[in-house]
């Protein structure tokens, strides 16, 4: 079988960037609305290093789209079930759009608490007041968004190991070339 072709550097480490900064997310979100509301500077803290994090990754998902707009991904193998293509299409836009809009929620939610949002210590514009009942709704949506971006995730996660597992090539057009390379000399010494 003739290995898939591979993404570009700056896609691989994007994707992986991303997901770094995706897993960080996730476990400082669910983490911490558990910490208590006194004293306020221990969970501004928290909450601010959130939003941080949460920006970054809406700036990333911009430059990664900008860039897939430029560069189109390699395709994947014609032996691939449609069904299993079509999936991935729909998980990929979801996975976009939910890390897009997820930190912006959140932003125009923190906007409307009265509290300032802080980008690793920079205070940001307001672009709200002070209106409980849209702080409310938008922490609402944002917590919605925290459970479809993991649920996303997970699916995502749990089709890359499928593809690692069949060895189809799929997996490894996303490794950094340092990591694939052995895969690809075991794939082509099985072949050969």
């Amino acid at each position: 079988m003739k290995p898939a072709q591979r993404y570009g550097t700056l896609a691989i480490t994007l994707h992986w960037l991303i997901a770094l900064l995706v897993f960080a997310q996730i476990w400082l979100g669910w983490w911490m609305i558990e910490i208590p509301k006194y004293p306020v500077g221990v969970r501004a803290a928290w909450f601010n290093l959130h939003k941080s994090i949460g920006l970054s990754i809406a700036l990333l998902i911009v430059l990664r789209l900008a860039w897939r707009m430029r560069q189109a991904p390699p395709p994947l193998p014609a032996a691939l079930p449609r069904w299993q293509a079509r999936a991935a299409g729909v998980n990929h836009f979801l996975l976009y759009a939910a890390l897009l809009v997820q930190p912006l929620v959140g932003y125009l939610g923190s906007s409307f608490s009265g509290y300032p949002v802080r980008y690793f210590g920079i205070k940001l514009p307001g672009w709200g007041w002070e209106w409980p009942a849209a702080k409310d709704f938008l922490s609402q949506v944002h917590l919605g968004l925290a459970w479809l971006v993991t649920l996303l995730v997970l699916a995502h996660i749990t089709a890359a190991v499928a593809h690692l597992v069949k060895r189809d090539g799929i997996f490894q057009r996303m490794l950094p070339r340092a990591l694939s390379a052995p895969a690809a000399a075991e794939e082509a010494q099985r072949a050969g």
